[in-house]
């Protein structure tokens, strides 16, 4: 196991990971009370959209975004492959045959939206698969996880690791090169499980941060993570630009962060 040497790899605060699953109550209050406002929603051009759920969490809890998604025109999915539980054989195995199968059956590429863990799934889909992605969005996912510190769901990956049949050397894609679509890693400051300097992605010409104020466990159905992620795929294909926050809703998006250079990996997790 790696230590935390600095305030970069500590875990999130205490506070924050214990009201983190009360904050994320009320935020899906707040998700139900924006419903009239759906209509205002950015849209696409109807895109397959294939969403991957978190550790320890299966399709029912990305619901609420696949059906605004859903309701918005886009060809949404959700992964179909039950609990999340790290990358098992099932898992590896049948999400790449789920992305093959949607962008065999619109023939067109499929922005991926993945939450958590399958944040770092869906990263791993578009480096290998690069022709059948679109764009890629996250949320509080720990893609640059240098310590195991750095998420508080660290045991429950464990509890399943003998299932896994990829085993990830950290820092998380320490040397990797951008991806080649449009990327953005949706995050917060106040998210209890996952520490927020984990979720920052390199800055490229293609790739963004964007913050918001929200728990890790509400952040697939925060109003301000639903409003970002309809911008980001709202945008045409091969016309990417960076995301702008309405001005209504400026508040709801802080400045985002610039992530610290990445140190030399140290070991493997899972």
């Amino acid at each position: 196991m790696t230590v935390p040497t600095n305030r970069r790899e500590a875990a999130p605060p205490l506070a924050w990971y214990l009201t983190d699953a009360a904050r994320a109550v009320s935020e899906y209050g707040m998700f139900l009370a924006a419903g009239p406002w759906l209509p205002a929603l950015p849209r696409g051009d109807g895109q397959p959209v294939l969403v991957l759920p978190g550790l320890m969490t299966a399709d029912s809890s990305t619901r609420p975004l696949r059906l605004v998604l859903k309701h918005l025109g886009y060809r949404v999915h959700g992964w179909g492959l039950g609990r999340n539980i790290g990358p098992t054989a099932r898992a590896v195995h049948g999400m790449r045959d789920r992305l093959d199968d949607l962008a065999q059956r619109y023939r067109r590429p499929v922005s991926i939206v993945g939450w958590s863990l399958g944040g770092i799934f869906a990263r791993e889909l578009a480096r290998r698969t690069p022709d059948s992605v679109r764009q890629v969005i996250t949320l509080g996912s720990p893609i640059r996880l240098a310590s195991e510190s750095q998420s508080r769901a660290h045991r429950f990956f464990e509890r399943y690791s003998h299932l896994h049949i990829e085993h990830w050397q950290l820092p998380l894609e320490h040397g990797y090169e951008p991806l080649t679509m449009p990327a953005t890693s949706i995050y917060s400051k106040f998210d209890g499980i996952v520490a927020w300097r984990a979720c920052l992605d390199d800055p490229s010409p293609r790739s963004e941060n964007i913050a918001v104020l929200g728990s890790h466990l509400g952040l697939g159905h925060h109003p301000a993570v639903v409003w970002a992620v309809t911008d980001r795929l709202a945008e045409p294909e091969g016309a990417w630009r960076p995301f702008r926050a309405p001005a209504l809703l400026r508040h709801a998006f802080p400045r985002p962060d610039v992530p610290a250079p990445s140190r030399p990996a140290t070991g493997a997790t899972a």
